[in-house]
This record gives structure tokens, sequence and C-alpha cells, in this order.
């Protein structure tokens, strides 16, 4: 009997600077290994992760996504008990290759297992964002249609204005004697 894959949540894949992307702790999670393990894994092997595989999140675009999503808050700087746990450094975000290089860093079969899930998650998002842009494409053209369909409307009724609009009426001549009728 064929053994079942693991049940697994959908891979959140955010738009960062235009690019889709997955977060560090989002995929350690998914590798089933702590997010700290799995970084200094990724920073041992920086060397095979250029620039438009992986990047870190500036201060705004981390606001902008604990807007979003659950990311923990910031350690405060005075220590405060309102401050504890949290990240301590900007989280790492992956493109699709960067995600699939950084499972094969990992030599769990948890992780051998989720590398194949990552790869079908970007496939199935590209293949959405290939349907929506052709849904969208027929829209537009649509779109179209009707506007010049409105055009040729408008063009009839202003034809037709006047065939509706009443006959104006002549002047009908006096009967009887006026001193205009002669």
């Amino acid at each position: 009997m064929a053994k079942s894959p693991p049940s697994v949540p959908a891979l959140p894949i955010y738009a960062v600077r235009k690019t889709k992307v997955v977060i560090d702790s989002d995929l350690a999670a998914l590798f089933g290994v702590q997010t700290r393990v799995f970084n200094q894994a990724i920073r041992r092997n920086r060397d095979r992760f250029p620039p438009d595989f992986i990047f870190e999140l500036t201060p705004a675009e981390t606001a902008a996504l604990m807007s979003q999503i659950v990311i923990s808050n910031e350690k405060s700087k005075s220590g405060a008990s309102g401050g504890r746990g949290g990240r301590r450094k900007p989280p790492l975000v992956f493109t699709e290759h960067g995600a699939i290089t950084a499972a094969t860093l990992l030599r769990s079969k948890r992780a051998v297992a989720m590398s194949v899930y990552v790869v079908r998650a970007f496939v199935r998002m590209r293949d959405e964002i290939a349907s929506n842009l052709s849904i969208l494409r027929r829209l537009a053209e649509v779109d179209k249609k009707l506007i010049e369909h409105d055009l040729v409307l408008g063009e009839v009724v202003s034809r037709l204005q006047p065939l509706l609009a009443p006959a104006p009426e002549k002047k009908k001549p006096k009967i009887g004697y006026h001193s205009g009728n002669r």
C-alpha cells in the first residue's frame, strides 16, 4: 500500500519588491526545523544564494508584513516585559529558486519531501497567475467590444432622434375675410 504524503498547510507566498517570496520562518516550519537552525544553515552556505534567490527585508518591509501576517514583535531595547521574544534580525525571504536551493541544504527526509512540495506550490501559483492573466485579457476584449457597441448605439440613437420628435406644425391660413388674405 502506498504511503500517503503528510498533510501540509498551504505555503504562504507573498509579494515583496515585485517578487514572489516565502519567509524564512514559513520554510523552516515546512522543513520541520527551528527558524534559527534554518537561518544558520543558510548563512553558512551564503555563497549558494545570489541576491535574486534570497534577500533580507528592510524595516519598512518587515512592518508591512507584520501588518498582514503574524510575526512576533521585536525585542524591546529596554528589556521590558512587553517585548520578550521575537525576532532580533530582519526576516530572510526566498524566491522560488532560493527556496529550492535551501531545501537542498537540509538532509532530513521531511526536507527532501517538502522541497518537492515547495516546487509544486510555486508552480501552482504560476498557473493561477497565468489563468488570471488570460481572464483579464478576455475581459479587456469584452470591454473593448462594449465600448464599440456603445459608440454604434449612440450613433443610432442620434439618427433616430429626429424621427421620434413630433413634426413641427405648419401655420394654417386663417379662413374668412382678413386684411392679410387678399
